[in-house]
């Protein structure tokens, strides 16, 4: 019984600290498509914030200026991608497969001209922050700041002035305009809060979970991220609980990996059961797509007449 109580405890732990980076790159991405703005570019934004996580904190030889760094990189192609998309009126697609190209080419190549290594650098001496200890393993810091941020972004688009400026933008920006607000203002300011947290969610990543960063670290987590806000019907607590749903869905299919009967009755089982949170979230997307509203405007550029 002790065993099997162990077992369930770090599957748990482990499900909660990889609930972290769909929850809150989620999360932002809610408040910015809330705004009007669609953001393709999550899982470049994601992967380039884990480089520069590990780049900023081997360069200052402190994981706190790397997680920021990460975070500021979010912050920055969330300025680039609102710079074009809100400001130019280009394609909101088309800006963030552009993100998302560039970051799948200068990580892999920056990878290489930093630290000479192909693919991966594992070896971050200063990778690394203080985590939470339990019986079974390490909770990470970021698990409780993710319900925090969950809560917090609730509280503003559903309590505050600000947060219904937020929704009117999504919904109907003429109106919004003929009342006096910045449309293009309060966009460009939602996709940049939105984009930090792809970039943090990234940090955490290669900072706090893997202590390094690979070429593929992302491994599709932007894409899962964008599928989860219409799965949480662009609510931040729900899209907390889609990042649990995937987080427990990726441990689970991880541990199935390890049992013998498993292991024995699927020759290439580590290919089955990998591919099984995907498929758990594209269930559950396709069942809650029908009833999820999306805001008016979404993804269409803004211009006054």
């Amino acid at each position: 019984m002790s065993l099997d109580f162990s077992i369930v405890g770090a599957i748990s732990v482990t499900g909660l600290n990889l609930m972290v980076p769909i929850a809150l790159t989620a999360i932002g991405e809610v408040f910015g498509e809330k705004a009007g703005v669609v953001n393709i570019g999550l899982e470049g934004t994601i992967l380039t914030g884990a480089w520069s996580a590990v780049y900023f904190s081997w360069l200052a030889q402190s994981p706190w200026v790397g997680l920021l760094g990460g975070a500021l990189t979010g912050t920055f192609f969330g300025a680039l991608h609102g710079y074009v998309a809100i400001w130019l009126k280009g394609d909101q697609i088309i800006s963030g497969v552009g993100i998302n190209i560039f970051a799948l080419g200068f990580v892999p190549f920056a990878i290489q001209a930093v630290w000479g290594v192909q693919g991966s650098f594992a070896k971050c001496s200063v990778c690394g922050v203080p985590e939470i200890s339990t019986p079974w393993s390490p909770l990470s810091y970021f698990v409780p700041l993710t319900i925090v941020v969950a809560v917090g972004f609730w509280y503003l688009l559903n309590r505050t002035r600000y947060g219904s400026i937020t929704k009117a933008t999504g919904e109907n920006p003429e109106a919004a305009d003929a009342v006096g607000i910045n449309v293009e203002r309060v966009r460009f300011l939602a996709v940049m809060i939105g984009a930090t947290l792809a970039g943090l969610s990234g940090a955490f990543l290669s900072i706090d979970y893997t202590g390094g960063i690979t070429k593929d670290i992302s491994a599709g987590r932007g894409f899962i991220a964008l599928a989860t806000v219409v799965f949480a019907g662009w609510k931040p607590m729900l899209a907390l609980a889609g990042g649990l749903l995937f987080g427990f869905a990726q441990e689970v299919s991880s541990f199935a990996t390890t049992l013998p009967a498993i292991g024995h009755t699927f020759p290439s089982v580590d290919y089955i059961f990998s591919a099984l949170p995907y498929v758990v979230t594209l269930i559950v997307v396709a069942t809650a797509v029908g009833r999820s509203r999306f805001p008016k405007a979404l993804g269409t550029p803004y211009r006054r007449e």
